[in-house]
């Protein structure tokens, strides 16, 4: 069966955007692939070296893909800090990863221009992090975005340079996943893009949100005056609401709307209440769960440590044939 390693921000709440987008492909893979699901708390101090409160932050993504349906009977989801064999992965492949190279990553460029007074060493070998994080279970499938594809062709260099170095075949080579052929894109309530935290906290819809606060967001999505032509082309600002509506709602009441605005009979405030109670309907199943399991520490610690065991026994595999091929040895 072969292996899927997929990395899970440790700040952020579920959105609906994650959840249609991600989520529910990692429920499904999970019958199908041996899956390793962590939360990436080292990464997230690359750019947070202080956080707040990163054992809630952690905790609070552990509810949310729980509740989504991650279920760690048939896939290991677990916190990427308590797998020490990750660390020492990241020191060795360190050691033969080149500046240079490492220099021109987009995504080191970005990061310098968003955050210029925390230029760090965590933040040059990110993708050196990453690799250690997929190699670590010798994986061939990592589900990626488009800004994740530089890091994963990365991975697969410092595989091969390893194997080259040391003149073996150990590591295979590590590809971008899609699940389905085609994912699904959720569009932001702020007329612009996709879904996502980093555009606001009103742009996005979480799973966790309660009813009033979703009914609140969705009456301040940006809309425009309706339109004058029938048949007219939606701007993307409408047409963004309309996707989420073809998501969250029934066929038939996308089709009345639809009809409605082809119409020039569309009223926005009417729209928005529909679509507003549809997000509220379908994000209580996983509302209930999150509450429900947030308030279980006993069954937390339980999952966690079974994560950590389950992910330990892959890594510690890993690094003691490392250890061998490198050639440390204990007198």
């Amino acid at each position: 069966m072969e292996t899927v390693v997929s990395g899970i921000r440790s700040t952020g709440k579920l959105h609906l955007g994650n959840y249609y987008g991600a989520v529910k492909n990692f429920v499904q893979m999970q019958h199908d692939y041996k899956c390793f699901f962590f939360i990436a708390d080292y990464h997230s101090l690359t750019t947070h070296p202080t956080p707040q409160d990163l054992h809630g932050n952690v905790k609070q993504v552990l509810v949310e893909y729980l509740a989504a349906g991650i279920d760690p009977e048939k896939s290991t989801i677990y916190v990427q800090s308590d797998v020490p064999e990750i660390s020492e992965l990241y020191l060795y492949l360190n050691m033969n990863a080149y500046m240079g190279e490492l220099q021109r990553s987009t995504s080191f460029k970005d990061k310098v221009r968003a955050h210029p007074d925390n230029v760090n060493a965590g933040l040059l070998t990110y993708p050196v992090l990453m690799a250690a994080d997929i190699l670590i279970h010798k994986a061939t499938k990592v589900p990626v975005g488009k800004d994740q594809e530089q890091h994963l062709e990365m991975a697969r260099t410092f595989g091969n340079r390893f194997n080259t170095l040391y003149k073996t075949a150990y590591f295979p080579e590590p590809y971008a996943f899609n699940f389905t052929k085609k994912l699904v894109k959720i569009p932001g309530l702020d007329g612009k893009g996709k879904m996502g935290k980093s555009e606001g906290e009103a742009n996005a819809v979480y799973l966790s949100d309660e009813p009033e606060v979703i009914r609140k967001k969705v009456m301040r999505a940006v809309t425009d005056s309706g339109p004058t032509e029938e048949n007219q082309p939606k701007p993307d600002a409408i047409q963004n609401l309309f996707d989420l509506m073809k998501v969250v709602s029934s066929a038939d009441t996308y089709e009345h709307f639809e009809d409605l605005y082809s119409k020039c009979q569309i009223r926005y405030g009417d729209f928005k209440k529909q679509l507003g109670e549809d997000m509220i309907i379908a994000t209580a199943p996983m509302r209930e769960k999150i509450n429900e399991i947030s308030n279980n520490e006993p069954y937390l610690r339980k999952i966690a440590h079974y994560g950590a065991l389950k992910a330990h026994e892959s890594a510690a595999k890993t690094m003691k044939e490392i250890r061998e091929i490198i050639g440390f040895r204990s007198f």
